[in-house]
This record gives C-alpha cells, sequence and structure tokens, in this order.
C-alpha cells in the first residue's frame, strides 16, 4: 500500500532553515508528481509546492517562493523540502502528497514551529 512518511521537523528560530524528507512506499515512486502541503492551527490545509516525476519542474506558493526549494532523488524514493528564512507564519504540520491511480495520499506530517 502507498505510505508516505515525514520526518526533519522541529522547532527552530525565524530566519533559520530545516530541511523535511518524505519517505515513499508501496508505489513506483518515479512515476509519479510529488508535493508538499502545510496545515497551521485552526486553518485550512495549503498547498506549499510540487515537484515533476522527473525533478525538472516544480511550483510554489506564493507564500514561500523564493525561500523554499522541492528536491526529489528517484533512486532512493524521498522528495524533500527545504525552507530557509523562516518566519514565525511557516508554523504549521507539513505533510507530502501524492495521487496514485485517481487516489489521494498524505503522510502523517511532521510538526515545525517558527519561533520570532
Amino acid at each position: 500500500q502507498v505510505q508516505l512518511r515525514e520526518s526533519g521537523g522541529g522547532l527552530v528560530q525565524a530566519g533559520g532553515s530545516l530541511r523535511l524528507d518524505c519517505a515513499a512506499s508501496g508505489f513506483i515512486f518515479s512515476a509519479y508528481d510529488m508535493a508538499w502541503f502545510r496545515q497551521a492551527p485552526g486553518k485550512e490545509r495549503d498547498f506549499v509546492g510540487y515537484i515533476s516525476r522527473s525533478g525538472g519542474s516544480t511550483t510554489y506558493a506564493d507564500s514561500v517562493k523564493g525561500r523554499f526549494t522541492i528536491s526529489r532523488v528517484n533512486a532512493k524514493n524521498t522528495v524533500y523540502l527545504q525552507m530557509g528564512s523562516l518566519k514565525p507564519e511557516d508554523t504549521a504540520v507539513y505533510s507530502c502528497y501524492v495521487a496514485v491511480d485517481g487516489r489521494r495520499y498524505w503522510g502523517q506530517g511532521t510538526q515545525v514551529t517558527v519561533s520570532s
């Protein structure tokens, strides 16, 4: 079955950096586009960014553009979210996402807390 497992979250000061990893299994990783989402307390889940199956194309939400970078290593079945210049408003649970055969999957998420 499809499984997504995020890691790398934690507490960081404003202006700092953090890298999140998402390890995938249960599907042919290199055949699928991947995405990251986040959900702050009391808010809807928001799109953060997307990466194509080859890694050659990425798209970002305006709120993170220029600060966050998504990459992937298909040989490791892993997608990454490198976050820089973090702000308190980036505090959220971050989850990776994939749609396989018409079904949507999210990981359990990892908490990122940015202190001011």
